[in-house]
């Protein structure tokens, strides 16, 4: 495949602290990679350089010659005074002018018919189905809102139509899954997964990053190491090269203190050592400086403990003018419980759990707490760190001193060396963190206070996978409560052992189960309904339909030889195409396919459906002449 993008010999470094030097990576026609690292390692920095959004201190960035380039950015900016559809099709010149006029003259009632004539000589009829089609994938469907009115996560949905609408030869994505709903997400991923754009991209969603990328790169101790696969290859053959680093760490090290005995032995001897290997020993004890120690977060914050009394809902009832969150809903959590809350957007998700924490208001109904429930709540919105406080600030204002789980108490400065904030790091100004290290900082800040109730409104986003590992880790353990809001589908399949469903209109399905097994289930569903659809469609139609009227045959009435041989065929092809039907419908109930097969199911039953349905009513016509 031909290259589109060489990056040689790259340096990127904020003062004395170096991000990456001698980074060097290519791309080819066709290419689905994603950059992985821990927060701060330079993921977006480096998306920001490859766009032309940011300098760098050495290195050289080829691109093929007129290389389109489309970037979502993690806070994307438009134009004053656009509006969405307008803003969708940004760029576009003449098209882009042709659909603002036509929407405007619809909404007006004016200048219709000039619109109209704009948009056949701009050919922008087919730009404007795509932007609509795509917007209200995205849940965007007031295509007149000013730009201004949006919120982050719409204007996040925003830019990421435009980038998918311009078709760009290179598409770089900066966590496209943040804000979008799990139905989005599925969209997305299959939607990128079967285009030809090359894409770069950054996510922590490893279920997108299993089915979408063939290629994965990681930023590791300021170098960059490329695999050839998904994100499954990626760990197993990382998991390769760190046990290949730490034999080789132990075999220095066994090396290493043979030599430091021979090297102490006595100072009168040292003159008489060879110097080239006391040469050898200064090169060993260097390479043991720089091996590899992979940092790992721990957790291990205690929980404080609860007692039998937990939550309890009554009758709650909710609305905001005409929208209804909840409606006569009631339950009682029990001890250790761990649940998921998913929904689309705009739902009432976030709202509901700031009903639990008294934050919001019911219209009706009460919600008893009991003594012993310390609340955590990791918000999505997270909270307003001072931008001039020092990272151990943030955390002595709220305790210098920790409980841990083994019993043992630690200072505010190691409790951030478990969370991976060095001792240097942690006399930085928050200002100068990245958004995954606040992310990171918020999370201590919430777990530091010993809760029993965690609830973690989106706490995945911006969080680097490594730490969303340990958190899922640390949570499996966790003895108290959980509630966990997430589009995060890999991260609620490993927390959560049942859902709530908001339906929307006030309606909660409590599912028993995890994600993955709720869109099985939900699958399945829509097959049977979709049946039984098509059999009320058949049924009314044989009701409706009058009985054919026997007439006196004649000997034009009679089957020809070849009728006759179609009409045997049938009778002995229907039987078959039913017990495809059959078999089918009974694999899907039983909750073993994959979602792959279960769309490839669906659709061969749809198919079936309809061949049935014409090869029934021509054994109908041919039997009415035999």
């Amino acid at each position: 495949m031909a290259s589109i993008l060489q990056i040689e010999q790259l340096k990127k470094a904020y003062g004395e602290r170096v991000l990456f030097e001698g980074l060097t990576l290519h791309l080819d026609e066709g290419d689905k990679v994603a950059v992985v690292a821990v927060n701060g390692a330079g993921k977006s920095t480096l998306l920001n350089i490859i766009a032309g959004a940011e300098d760098y201190q050495a290195g050289q960035i080829t691109t093929k010659r007129d290389l389109r380039m489309g970037y979502l950015r993690q806070d994307p900016t438009f134009r004053q005074g656009q509006r969405v559809l307008e803003a969708c099709l940004d760029g576009r010149g003449e098209v882009t002018r042709a659909v603002a006029r036509y929407e405007q003259a619809l909404a007006s009632g004016e200048g219709l018919e000039e619109a109209m004539a704009a948009m056949e000589a701009a050919s922008a009829w087919d730009c404007e189905h795509q932007a609509k089609e795509v917007l209200t994938r995205l849940a965007l469907t007031d295509f007149l809102q000013p730009v201004e009115e949006l919120s982050g996560g719409q204007r996040k949905r925003l830019a990421l139509a435009q980038v998918l609408l311009a078709k760009p030869d290179l598409l770089i994505l900066d966590e496209p899954t943040n804000h979008l709903d799990l139905g989005m997400i599925e969209w997305l991923e299959e939607h990128l997964a079967s285009s030809r754009m090359t894409l770069l991209m950054v996510t922590h969603d490893r279920y997108f990053l299993d089915r979408v990328t063939n290629r994965i790169v990681e930023i590791d101790d300021q170098q960059l190491y490329s695999y050839r696969g998904n994100y499954t290859y990626y760990l197993e053959k990382r998991q390769e090269r760190i046990d290949q680093i730490n034999a080789a760490a132990e075999k220095t090290r066994n090396l290493y203190l043979r030599e430091l005995e021979w090297i102490r032995r006595t100072p009168s001897a040292r003159t008489g050592k060879a110097k080239y290997r006391i040469d050898a020993f200064e090169q060993l004890s260097e390479e043991r400086r720089t091996q590899l120690n992979e940092e790992r977060i721990e957790i291990g914050i205690e929980s404080s403990r609860i007692g039998t009394k937990i939550f309890e809902m009554k009758h709650l009832t909710k609305r905001y003018g005409e929208k209804c969150i909840l409606s006569d809903f009631s339950y009682l959590f029990t001890k250790g419980e761990k649940l998921g809350i998913v929904g689309e957007n705009g739902v009432g998700k976030s709202t509901f759990v700031k009903m639990l924490l008294g934050e919001v208001m019911a219209d009706s109904g009460t919600i008893e707490v009991g003594q012993t429930v310390r609340f955590g709540y990791y918000s999505q919105q997270g909270i307003t760190f001072r931008e001039e406080d020092r990272v151990i600030d943030v955390v002595k204002r709220i305790s210098e001193d920790i409980s841990l789980a083994d019993g043992n108490r630690i200072s505010a400065s190691q409790l951030l060396n478990r969370f991976l904030f060095s001792p240097a790091a942690q006399y930085d100004r928050v200002a100068k963190l990245s958004g995954g290290e606040r992310r990171r900082l918020y999370l201590c800040t919430v777990l530091i206070s010993n809760p029993n109730f965690l609830i973690l409104d989106e706490p995945t986003n911006d969080l680097d996978i490594q730490t969303l590992n340990i958190l899922e880790e640390y949570l499996r353990g966790f003895k108290g409560c959980v509630i966990v809001i997430s589009h995060d589908r890999y991260f609620m399949d490993k927390i959560a052992d049942h859902l709530f469903v908001m339906e929307g209109e006030g309606r909660i399905k409590d599912f028993p189960g995890n994600y993955t097994q709720y869109r099985h289930w939900r699958k399945e569903q829509e097959a049977l309904e979709a049946e039984q659809r098509a059999e009320e469609e058949r049924r009314r139609q044989r009701q409706t339909t009058p009985p054919p009227q026997k007439a006196q045959r004649t000997y034009a009435d009679r089957l020809t030889f070849k009728e006759r041989r179609e009409l045997e065929e049938l009778e002995m092809e229907l039987p078959r195409l039913e017990e495809r039907k059959q078999e089918l419908e009974a694999q899907m109930s039983s909750g073993t396919m994959a979602v792959e097969e279960l769309l490839k199911a669906s659709t061969e039953i749809t198919t079936l459906i309809e061949e049935i349905d014409l090869k029934t009513l021509r054994w109908m016509e041919l039997s009415e002449k035999n």
